[in-house]
Formats: C-alpha cells, sequence, structure tokens
C-alpha cells in the first residue's frame, strides 16, 4: 500500500459550505477536468488520442475516490497495490492491470497518477489514463487476437515514480519506449497524460487558495454524499425490496474459436444497498477478450448508467459507492487469473451496459433502451513504403470504429456512431494524408438498425482502399449475436468484414484477426452493427419511414418490416399500408415481448457458417 508523505500536521478544520460556494467549486472542477483533455489534444501524437480521443480523466478527493471524471479507473486500487512512498512532486505510472487491481484493463492503457499538494498535505488527486497505439508485443499496435497472455501482449509497467520529486526518470523511459514501434508517439501522449494532471493540479490548488483548504474539502465532502444521497433515493425508487433481477448477454468469441461467451448479471436490493453479482458468467477465455473488472469500476459503471438514464442532471462520483456490492467470481471472465490476456477487453466494458440496461429494464420498460453499438471496435495497418520519397518508411494506424446506437424511450439511435459520446472519428482527411489509403465509402448503412417506434442506429460502412502492401487486424465482435430490441422493437443487424480483393475474389473476416496481408488495390468493408429497436415498429409514423427511405437509411423493402408500403415515388400508400400492418399484427403475439434477443443461441451455432461464412466457435467450459 502507498505511503503518502505530508509535511503539514495540523489537522484542518472542514466548515460548512453555502450553495454558492458549492456550486463554484463543483464547476471548477468540471472545468478542470474538461482543460485536461484539451491539454492532451494539443499534445499528443497518435490518432487514437490526439483525433478520436480514447483517454479518460479523473480528478479525487484526498482518499482517491473521484469527484469528477469520465470513467473506467480507481486511484484506491492503484495505491492499495503501489508499494512504496508517495511524495510531493511525484508522478505515478503503470500498464499492468495485475498490479493495480485493475485500476486499467489491459496494457495498452498507460495509467498517470498524481498527488495534489497543497501547503504540505495531499488534497486530491489527478490521473488520466490513454490508450498508447503501439506497447510492443508480437503484432504492430499490441492486440493480437490470439493472444494467450498478457506477456504476448507487449511492455507491461509496473507501478513506479515516472517522476521523483520533480525529476523524470530518464533511464526508466528510455528503456520502456525502447519496447515500442513508435516511440514518440508514446513519448507525446505519456508528456500529454502528465501535463493534464499537472493541470488538473494547479487548478485545485487555486481553488484551495481562493476558498480555503478547509472549504474546498468540504466542498468535496458535500458533492460525494449529494451523490450518495440521491443514488439511495433512485435506487429505492427503482428496485424493488428483495426481487432478485437476471440478465444475460454474450460476446461471440474470444479470437481463437471460442464463444459465445456469457455474461450473467443479477442484481437484489436490500434495504438501501443493491447487490450487483457476476456468478453464472462464463470462465476465463482462453483468447485475449477477458475483461478484468475490479468492485469499484463495476459500482462506478453501475451508477453511470443509473444516474445518466434516470436522473441525468446529478454529476456523477463516488460517493455512492458504499450502496453497491460486487461480487466477482475468481477465475471467471470479469476476473481472469494473472497471466490471462486483456488487449480484447472493449466487448466486455460496451457490454457492461448492455447489461445494466436489461435489468433496469426488468423494473421499468419505459426507461429501457434496446442493445447498441456496445464496443469500441479496432481497425489497424501498417507496414513499410515500398517506393517513392518515403521508402522504407514505417506506417502504423489504429483506428477506432462507430456503429449503431440503441433505439430509447426519447427517440431514434443515431446512425453511425460512438460508443463513448466523448470520442470522434479520424476524419478522412487525416487518414488520406498521413496514411497510403483512400477511403472508398464512409457511409450508413440501411436496414441495420432494428425496427421500432424509434428505430436503432445503423451501422456503418468504412471501405478502405490500401495503397501499400502490409498487414491488417481487427478487434470487433456481434458478429454471431444480435444486438437485442426491446418492447416489440426488433434487433440490429450484426457486424462483418470481407475484403474484395484487387484480383476480385472475396474474402470474408473473422471479427478477430491480425497479420491479414494486403496489397494495393486491395478493399477492407469494416462493416459494424446496428442498435436495436425501441417499442413496436407497427407504431412509427409511415411518414417518417418514408422520410428515412428517401435519406437512404431505410430500404423500400425495409419499410416493409414497419408495414409501410411505399408508392414509386416514393410516397406512402395508406390503405396498402393499413392492410399490411393489421396483416402484420394478427400474426403476432397479442403481448409483445420486452426482450427479443433474435433467433436462440443453439440455431445462432447450427446455422453460423451458412449465415456468417465462418465456423462456429466451441462452446467455452470451466476447468
Amino acid at each position: 500500500m502507498a505511503r503518502i508523505i505530508e509535511t503539514a500536521t495540523d489537522a484542518i478544520e472542514r466548515t460548512t459550505v453555502d450553495p454558492v460556494t458549492l456550486d463554484l467549486i463543483e464547476n471548477g472542477l468540471r472545468n478542470a477536468r474538461y482543460e485536461m483533455d484539451e491539454v492532451l489534444y494539443r499534445t499528443a501524437l497518435s490518432p487514437g488520442i490526439r483525433e478520436q480521443h480514447d483517454e479518460f480523466p479523473l480528478i479525487g478527493d484526498p482518499s482517491g475516490k473521484m469527484v469528477v471524471g469520465q470513467f473506467g479507473l480507481s486511484i484506491p486500487d492503484f495505491l492499495d497495490g503501489f508499494d512504496d512512498t508517495v511524495e510531493e512532486g511525484d508522478v505515478l505510472l503503470t500498464s499492468d492491470p495485475y498490479a493495480c487491481g485493475a485500476a486499467i484493463s489491459h496494457a495498452n492503457d498507460w495509467l498517470v497518477v498524481m498527488p495534489i499538494f497543497h501547503e504540505g498535505r495531499v488534497v486530491g488527486w489527478a490521473s488520466m489514463f490513454g490508450h498508447m497505439s503501439d506497447v510492443g508485443g508480437k503484432t504492430p499496435c499490441s492486440m493480437p487476437t490470439d493472444a494467450r497472455t498478457i506477456y504476448e501482449e507487449g511492455v507491461v509497467i509496473p507501478p513506479f515514480k515516472l517522476y521523483r520529486n520533480g525529476e523524470l526518470n530518464e533511464d526508466a523511459l528510455r528503456i520502456i519506449l525502447n519496447q515500442v514501434r513508435m516511440p514518440d508517439w508514446n513519448r507525446a501522449d505519456l508528456g500529454g497524460l502528465v501535463a493534464a494532471c499537472r493541470t488538473a493540479g494547479r487548478r485545485v490548488v487555486e481553488m484551495c487558495e481562493r476558498f480555503g483548504t478547509g472549504t474546498y474539502l468540504a466542498a468535496l465532502d458535500a458533492l460525494l454524499q449529494r451523490n450518495y444521497d440521491a443514488m439511495k433515493v433512485l435506487l429505492q425508487a427503482v428496485f424493488e425490496e428483495g426481487r432478485t433481477l437476471s440478465f444475460t448477454d454474450y460476446i461471440c468469441d474470444d479470437g481463437v474459436g471460442n464463444g459465445p461467451y456469457e455474461l450473467k448479471l443479477s442484481l437484489t436490493r436490500t434495504g438501501e444497498k443493491v447487490h450487483l453479482d457476476f456468478t453464472g458468467s462464463s470462465p476465463q477465455a482462453a483468447g485475449p477478450i477477458n475483461y478484468y473488472i475490479n468492485e469499484n469500476l463495476t459500482r462506478m459503471f453501475f451508477g453511470i448508467y443509473m444516474i445518466t438514464v434516470a436522473d441525468p442532471q446529478i454529476l456523477w462520483n463516488d460517493g455512492f459507492y458504499p450502496l453497491v456490492e460486487v461480487t466477482i467470481p475468481e477465475g471467471s471472465y470479469w476476473k481472469p487469473r494473472h497471466p490471462a490476456s486483456l488487449n480484447g477487453r472493449n466487448h466486455g466494458i460496451g457490454r457492461v451496459f448492455d447489461l445494466f440496461g436489461g435489468l433496469l429494464g426488468q423494473t421499468n420498460p419505459a426507461l429501457l433502451n434496446a442493445a447498441g453499438f456496445s464496443s469500441s471496435p479496432h481497425f489497424m495497418y501498417s507496414g513499410y513504403y515500398s517506393d517513392g520519397a518515403r521508402q522504407g518508411e514505417w506506417f502504423q494506424l489504429y483506428s477506432i470504429g462507430f456503429g449503431g446506437i440503441p433505439g430509447r424511450p426519447l427517440g431514434d439511435g443515431p446512425d453511425g456512431h460512438s460508443l463513448w459520446p466523448s470520442f470522434v472519428n479520424i476524419p478522412c482527411e487525416y487518414l488520406e494524408s498521413y496514411y497510403p489509403l483512400r477511403i472508398e465509402r464512409w457511409e450508413t448503412v440501411a436496414d441495420t438498425g432494428g425496427p421500432g417506434l424509434h428505430r436503432g442506429g445503423n451501422g456503418v460502412d468504412v471501405a478502405y482502399r490500401f495503397a501499400e502492401p502490409g498487414t491488417i487486424a481487427i478487434h470487433d465482435d456481434r458478429w454471431l449475436t444480435y444486438p437485442w430490441g426491446v418492447n416489440g422493437g426488433a434487433p440490429g443487424a450484426r457486424g462483418t468484414k470481407w475484403i474484395e480483393r484487387a484480383s476480385g475474389e472475396r474474402e470474408v473476416l473473422p471479427s478477430k484477426c491480425h497479420d491479414v496481408p494486403v496489397f494495393p488495390g486491395d478493399v477492407l468493408h469494416f462493416v459494424t452493427w446496428g442498435g436495436g429497436g425501441w417499442g413496436d415498429p407497427l407504431e412509427r409514423d409511415p411518414a417518417l419511414v418514408a422520410l428515412e427511405v428517401a435519406r437512404g437509411l431505410v430500404t423500400v423493402d425495409g419499410a416493409r418490416r414497419y408495414g409501410v408500403v411505399l408508392t414509386v415515388d416514393g410516397s406512402v400508400d395508406q390503405a396498402a399500408t393499413d392492410t399490411l400492418r393489421e396483416q402484420m399484427r394478427a400474426a403476432r403475439p397479442a403481448e409483445l415481448p420486452v426482450f427479443d434477443m433474435g433467433p436462440p443461441l443453439e440455431q445462432l451455432l447450427e446455422r453460423c457458417e451458412a449465415e456468417t461464412g465462418l465456423p462456429a466457435p466451441r462452446r467455452p467450459v470451466w476447468t
């Protein structure tokens, strides 16, 4: 456990904070958190961070509890695994999930943690992690889809002091950067993470000096308490006392032929508290899809979902953690044993939110979202320029794909969007300027969003034409199971990937693959999945369906899934529509299902090769 060295020994008297001061400090922290983002964006070199914003900041109280942040790391878990002193001027770094209690979840994430000192005492913590586009290992971008251990995935950095009393450990950094393919990128990205944390530290110190340290710390306590009080009310309003809710979703495969992996989550409220239990989930995967999630991150994700869906006016933080108990079985998909591989854990991160949605919706279907683009699929392309002024120069692209967001109670799911709201795509102009490729197509795919009163968002087809020989790698999912619809809505379409070779051949690719050779003139179609639909599609406004057909979001045939018939000029044939809808209602059950998961799993496996062109995975078993 970390040993904090403070020179101040007198106690700080926390005062009562008036509402105006609390509001000023809250918004000061919120602004500092966004300033952390901007500092990093303007400093980083890798497209994953600089262009797509694959990073996550946090500002915590003196114990490490998050007061403002984005998601996905736990300072207390990091400090529990850091066996050294922490002093003013220190900056800590790790990329080892197993050494920090899963404060991060794979070796590509470099986590920077910095104490914030004021007048000799710790008044808070600043932390940020970013996805490094390469950390070494056997494949470019360090995400081998057949990895069996974390040792195959690149350099794994134990927790250590990158800066000690303000002095950079140049030797350690030199050793780390010697393991990676793009050291300039990593140095710039890491420098940006440190600069962002120092920016947060300056802002916190400024607030301590402006309002007084006692007032500032009291404000943090008030913000955490406010979150606790709000969540206590939400839990009792949403979940029935003593009733156990369970929901199961799947990850299709692990990259080495096993799957689907069953992800089960149960919830029980007893008094003021809820218990989240992952018992019943599949065992840890042989391949790299394991998501090592700790109990605090489970609490964080649950709180994010609850507050975002039920009461988005609340600024979520770690204050509610005492209200949530968590059970995660050892050796399961959610808590694999060292040294299990972890690089493809992005599918599990997204699926957590689908699981929470499935639980929440059972108590109140009006609050239920369908399943959507619950992953951050990766596309990677690398090689050496074969001729010209850049002959022999290495190029390497890491990028994150977008897909269909689920239909929701308030409306349609956006087409071609990221799982994470802060992520943006890499502009085509950037890709074509910095890499030997051309974007032949970047468009949403009609009918991939599930039909519903509120349509699921469509997936995206990005077609990359390669100008240089190289290799590509893909991390994706939902190629076998469907993103489910809710409240009568239908599932969205599955994702698919294929290469149109320059020779005219068509090669279907699995959703997880690496070291696939490509040559000039080859075109990769990276098609992502759609979101599930929400509500009865026969209740959707026919005029809106016709408009979406005109816009290329729904086809004429797809309109019939809503019971809408169009004339030759694209207008609604009202009489034919009324007749078709009457026939469709008569042929279906009177009560529509809350969840439409698509065909049963055994049927999906039986039809797998015929429908997808890929062999069916083997069901995982506990050993």
